[in-house]
């Protein structure tokens, strides 16, 4: 059968993996993000390479992305700003490669085979380091002049917002990424999002946050399912919070979306590598 390579390229971290099958992802690696794209693609070419030859790779990559030349292009991390990701890992790696945001290939996954499978229409949101959506409408993914992006819908502030607080997004301030990013959280409360119990204020504020971009693609695209993933997503008790918190914004105007957390354990990867399937087709 073929083999595929599936990379999720994070501010952070990129995870990378093979496979012949999305839900079944082999080799799971991480690689921290440096500051210097060469040392991380460096240990991103030297992984897949170990791994046997490739029938395709998959790329799902922070962004915001050119589609159109596989770049990543005005991120806040410096030097990787219109680096040439695609055209650098296929001319290294001699395969023909898949190319999306990590939350466009995230969606895919779990519109398919997670959270909303079988659900032609369906938002998926990464709440951790940053903020990004990505969305299935029609079966299709959501491309238009760039791809959505998310993170940047402007957001009202919540009642119990800490006074005098404006923000941690470098280009809009208090956007949805600047309000309930994982560093917003630390920045306003003093402490990283997984030592804030689960009875802090903070939580309150978040799914405030969390729950008017839910309102907001619920207007725009109606999908029959919004997935929440993340590391900040991880607490437990913050789903219910949000849910709860989007149909007091809704007031019972209209149907409400199914609110999720994602039923893959690496639904980046797993669009991945779907990705990297319909590059070889």
């Amino acid at each position: 059968m073929p083999k595929y390579g599936a990379i999720e390229a994070g501010g952070t971290k990129f995870m990378v993996a093979v496979g012949k099958d999305p839900l079944r992802l082999e080799r799971v690696t991480r690689i921290a993000t440096s500051d210097e794209p060469a040392e991380t693609i460096g240990a991103v070419v030297e992984y897949f390479r170990g791994q046997g030859p490739l029938d395709a790779l998959g790329i799902a990559t922070f962004g915001p992305v050119d589609f159109a030349t596989g770049r990543i292009t005005t991120t806040p991390k410096l030097a990787w700003r219109n680096y040439p990701l695609k055209e650098t890992l296929e001319r290294a790696l001699g395969v023909r490669a898949g190319f999306d945001t990590d939350v466009n290939a995230a969606a895919l996954a779990e519109a398919r085979l997670g959270a909303g499978r079988g659900a032609g229409d369906l938002v998926y949101f990464t709440v951790g380091t940053g903020i990004g959506g990505g969305a299935i409408a029609g079966g299709r993914l959501v491309h238009g002049m760039m791809h959505p992006e998310m993170g940047h819908l402007p957001v009202r502030r919540a009642a119990e917002e800490a006074p005098g607080f404006a923000g941690v997004c470098p280009y809009h301030g208090d956007c949805l990424e600047g309000m309930a990013s994982g560093p917003a959280l630390e920045a306003r409360w003093g402490r990283r999002a997984e030592l804030l119990p689960a009875d802090h204020p903070a939580w309150r504020v978040e799914a405030d946050y969390l729950a008017q971009a839910c309102m907001a693609v619920a207007c725009v695209l109606s999908p029959l399912v919004i997935v929440l993933g993340g590391g900040v997503m991880e607490q437990e008790h913050l789903i219910a919070m949000v849910r709860q918190r989007l149909e007091e914004q809704a007031r019972g105007y209209f149907p409400l979306p199914r609110i999720e957390r994602p039923a893959l354990e690496h639904p980046g990867l797993s669009g991945a590598l779907m990705l990297a399937m319909e590059a070889a087709r």
